[in-house]
């Protein structure tokens, strides 16, 4: 089949690069590396991060986590100024 492609000037170099390399045409180094790339993101696999528990106690809630450290930090810097630091 013939098609137009339009490549990065890096890619076109690399691929002349290897071509050169290779002792073969500009085109049979391109199918060979669409293809090298295409049964690559074949075999890729989606990565999925395992779920793990907490180990939280019961009545813990993560929910104002965030809310909880800004009062915890909130307070730290009301005792420095106490203290004169």
């Amino acid at each position: 089949m013939r098609t137009t492609v339009t490549l990065d000037p890096d890619v076109e170099a690399r691929l002349r690069e290897v071509a050169r390399e290779r002792g073969v045409s500009f085109k049979e180094a391109l199918n060979s590396a669409v293809r090298a790339g295409l049964m690559a993101a074949r075999g890729a696999r989606e990565y999925r991060t395992p779920s793990r528990p907490l180990g939280l106690r019961p009545g813990v809630s993560l929910d104002k986590a965030l809310q909880m450290a800004a009062d915890l930090e909130d307070a730290e810097i009301a005792h420095d100024l106490e203290r004169g630091r």
